[in-house]
């Protein structure tokens, strides 16, 4: 049994919830978004709550079912707070600043990266070496903050590149003569 299946996703004052079939739609103070829920899973209102049921007692079932909570209770979270991802950069010469619709990262390279930031999405940059990547869709502001990460994750030696804000880099000795 799921544990997180099992409870329902209450829906918080200020929040319009609607079950259409497999389709849960959220709108909030925030914007709007939607789910298409899988087919293991039923889903229904019950008063102030979205309450979700396996279907079967198959294996994917039950996986679909904890899964399928989860992604409904962070879209909620989303229409009504939002979510953030903070990165930092590290390393000599290295910044970021938005221009625009583009995020232009200086990274040691001989160019600089420039990454177009997608719908749904703000970037900001509070200080140089710092990024705020801020939205209501979990997925896209992990998604946008992974593929920044990319262009030069952080190295064991000096720790240099882009490393998220609450992430530790395990150190390592350099060469000893």
């Amino acid at each position: 049994m799921s544990r997180i299946g099992k409870k329902p996703v209450p829906v918080p004052s200020g929040v319009t919830a609607n079950v259409e079939g497999q389709t849960v739609k959220l709108k909030g103070p925030k914007g709007a978004l939607q789910f298409d829920v899988p087919g293991d899973v039923a889903v229904a209102m019950e008063k102030d709550a979205i309450k979700l049921d396996p279907r079967a007692e198959t294996k994917r079932a039950r996986a679909m079912w904890g899964m399928s909570r989860a992604v409904v209770n962070n879209l909620m979270a989303g229409v009504t707070k939002g979510f953030e991802r903070r990165l930092e950069i590290t390393g000599v010469g290295y910044r970021a600043a938005v221009q625009g619709k583009n995020l232009q990262i200086s990274l040691g390279y001989s160019h600089d990266v420039t990454y177009a930031i997608p719908d749904g999405i703000a970037v900001a940059t509070p200080r140089p070496t710092e990024i705020v990547i801020t939205g209501i869709d979990k997925q896209k502001v992990g998604q946008v903050a992974a593929e920044i990460r990319a262009f030069r994750p952080p190295e064991p030696y000096k720790g240099k590149g882009v490393k998220y804000a609450n992430e530790f880099i395990f150190r390592k000795e350099g060469k000893k003569k």
